[in-house]
């Protein structure tokens, strides 16, 4: 966990699922790119980003081997 490359893989999944979030809160509230609650949907997108840092953490703490639960995916440290 104390690694830059773990840090990078879970600053890439907290990205996607900020990205993931916020087209879900714009497709279900189906308005328009006027008509939308955009506070609303930067603070569900942000709060759903942090949980993703935290299961991230959550797993490297679980496995010891990054932030994948499952271990499908391992990183490595380029230093």
């Amino acid at each position: 966990m104390w690694t830059t490359a773990f840090w990078k893989a879970a600053a890439e999944r907290a990205v996607k699922t900020f990205a993931q979030t916020g087209a879900a809160m714009l497709t279900a509230a189906g308005t328009g790119l006027l008509d939308t609650d955009w506070q609303t949907a930067a603070s569900v997108s942000g709060m759903a980003a942090v949980i993703s840092l935290l299961t991230s953490v959550g797993s490297d703490v679980l496995t010891g081997d990054g932030p994948s639960l499952t271990n499908s995916e391992h990183i490595e440290d380029a230093r």
